[in-house]
C-alpha cells in the first residue's frame, strides 16, 4: 500500500494518511473481492494492491481501459467446425478448423490499448496458453487463452463488438 501527498489535503492538517480510512479501504477491498485500488483526491493519492505481484496482467494503458483487471476465466474447449452444419460457399475450407470460443457475454478487444499490436492477427501461430484477446464484461477485463496449438485462419469479430457466451471469437488450423 502505497501513499502519496504532495502538500496539505484539504481534509487533514499534515501529510500523514488516516489510519483508519485505510483499514475501511483494505476492509471494503476484501469484502467486495476488489484487487487494486487507485484514489486521488486534490493531491492526494491513494494506491492498494492485493494478491502476490507476480499475478501476470495484460498492459492496459489507464486512459484507454480505467479498470482493474481480473483473473483470466477458463476457455470452454473448442470444438471442431462441424462438416454438415451450414452448407456455404466457403464451407470445404473451414473442415478441421477450431473454434475459440467466448467465455463470457462481453466486449471484444484485440489489444491491451488502442495503441498496443493485436494479440494475434491472421497467420499468427498460438498454443495453448497464448492470449488472443480480452474480454471486458462488467468493468473487468479477462485475458481469453487459445487453448489449442495452431495458426490462426479467421478473426470472426471486430474490435469493440459485444459478443455472447460461447460466440466463436477465431479460427484456428490445428498445428
Amino acid at each position: 500500500m502505497t501513499q502519496k501527498s504532495k502538500s496539505t489535503s484539504g481534509q487533514s492538517s499534515s501529510n500523514s494518511f488516516d489510519l483508519k480510512q485505510l483499514r475501511e479501504l483494505l476492509e471494503m477491498m476484501e469484502e467486495h473481492g476488489v484487487t487494486e485500488v487507485n484514489l486521488r483526491q486534490g493531491d492526494q493519492c491513494w494506491r492498494s494492491r492485493r494478491g502476490p505481484a507476480e499475478v501476470a496482467a495484460p498492459a492496459i494503458a489507464p486512459q484507454a481501459y480505467p479498470v482493474a483487471v481480473a483473473a483470466p476465466q477458463p476457455v470452454a474447449a473448442p470444438a471442431p467446425a462441424p462438416a454438415a452444419a451450414s452448407p456455404t460457399a466457403d464451407a470445404n475450407q473451414d473442415d478441421g478448423l477450431l473454434e475459440i470460443l467466448s467465455p463470457t457475454v462481453g466486449t471484444f478487444y484485440g489489444s491491451p490499448s488502442p495503441e498496443d499490436p493485436l494479440f494475434v492477427k491472421v497467420g499468427s501461430k498460438v498454443d495453448g496458453e497464448s492470449v488472443v484477446c480480452l474480454i471486458e464484461a462488467m468493468k473487468v477485463f479477462n485475458e481469453i487463452q487459445a487453448e489449442c496449438a495452431g495458426t490462426i485462419e479467421k478473426i470472426l469479430v471486430k474490435d469493440g463488438e459485444a459478443v455472447d457466451f460461447g460466440q466463436p471469437l477465431f479460427k484456428v488450423r490445428p498445428a
